[in-house]
């Protein structure tokens, strides 16, 4: 399985609303002891773990050997070739595919998760959709939307306050602890873990 996190690489972006995806993805890197290497072929960084390690007593996780984590260094606009490039290597099935990334049109801190659909405007999205169709799935991760139009750019590339990174962390505690269900593409059980949690 495939999951990637958006984000733009550098540390003047790290904690970027922006950023999210990346946040999520370095949040299972520790909880799986993935440790991230640099490969510039396919232009970013991976961590590639054993699912079977994690999960050994889980038969639905066997029917894929790797969980490979990946953060494109392309910057978010230019995702799309990142994506391809690894998922061509790995021979990855679009169903084994999820991305995680920000949504402005959701609520700050609000999940949603689904399989297909249009970009939504994100630019990230737009970018994978181009090179490898849509019908992969995505991990929403809600950050708000500022009250006009003109301040969306600065907006998402502005840090979370400290009040908005509390709830952050708690959506990363929330998607760790129910990571199993993201393995077993279980997204209706995963759903209605994350709401009663």
């Amino acid at each position: 399985m495939l999951i990637i996190g958006l984000g733009n690489y550098g540390d003047r972006y790290r904690l970027n609303r922006h950023n999210v995806g990346f946040m999520m993805v370095d949040a299972l890197a520790s909880y799986l002891s993935g440790k991230f290497v640099l490969n510039k072929k396919f232009m970013g960084i991976l961590a590639i773990i054993n699912a079977n390690n994690i999960f050994p007593m889980s038969n639905e996780v066997h029917s894929f050997k790797n969980i490979i984590l990946f953060k494109p260094h392309t910057y978010m606009n230019l995702s799309g070739e990142a994506v391809q490039s690894i998922s061509n290597f790995y021979r990855i099935q679009m169903e084994e595919i999820l991305v995680i990334h920000d949504d402005l049109d959701l609520p700050l801190g609000k999940v949603i998760i689904k399989q297909g659909g249009g970009s939504g405007g994100h630019n990230g999205i737009k970018s994978i959709s181009s090179f490898i169709g849509d019908n992969y799935s995505r991990l929403k991760i809600g950050i708000g939307r500022p009250n006009a139009k003109d301040q969306v750019p600065e907006y998402v590339l502005s840090d979370f306050s400290e009040v908005e990174m509390i709830l952050i962390n708690k959506i990363r505690d929330k998607i760790i602890n129910n990571f199993e269900f993201i393995l077993n593409r279980n997204w209706s059980l995963f759903m209605n873990s994350v709401l009663r949690s």
